[in-house]
């Protein structure tokens, strides 16, 4: 990576950072929807699984914003046109589209069912582990993508 000015160092720090954090929020969902699977009781499903909006596994979408403005504003080493930010660009879509599509909808669902009647099913835990897996899988594309910089 090319830092070209102090200002492209602090958006590489907040990328980074940014990147790190979206991986430990969704290794924590895949913990939760782990426990899930092997059926905690209702006290701490309740604990992992509260009735809100979940803005930490948002943070995934600051990782277009900073890369595409240090890939805008940097040398043509980060330029658009490399294949590794090609892939990068890829996999964010791909990852957003599963996470506000998929991930978050049935975490929501689960939330709602465990409010509701107390305890959601072990099948609802193995549907977000398989979708947060799917999660992790782009996540990882990304990042050895990042890393290699073919």
């Amino acid at each position: 990576m090319t830092a070209t000015t102090a200002a492209y160092d602090v958006v590489f720090l907040v990328h980074v950072l940014a990147a790190v954090d979206t991986i430990i929020v969704f290794v924590v969902m895949r913990t939760s929807a782990n426990a899930l699977v092997r059926g905690i009781d209702q006290a701490t499903q309740r604990k992992k699984f509260p009735v809100r909006r979940n803005w930490a596994a948002r943070v995934l979408h600051v990782l277009p914003v900073t890369g595409l403005f240090m890939s805008l504003s940097g040398t043509s080493a980060v330029s658009l046109t490399k294949p590794w930010i090609i892939v990068g660009l890829v996999a964010y879509a791909a990852a957003a589209g599963h996470l506000e599509a998929r991930t978050l909808p049935q975490e929501q669902v689960i939330s709602e069912v465990i409010a509701h009647d107390g305890v959601a099913s072990p099948e609802r835990g193995r549907q977000l582990l398989r979708s947060i897996d799917t999660m992790l899988a782009l996540v990882a594309i990304a990042l050895l993508a990042m890393l290699v910089q073919f």
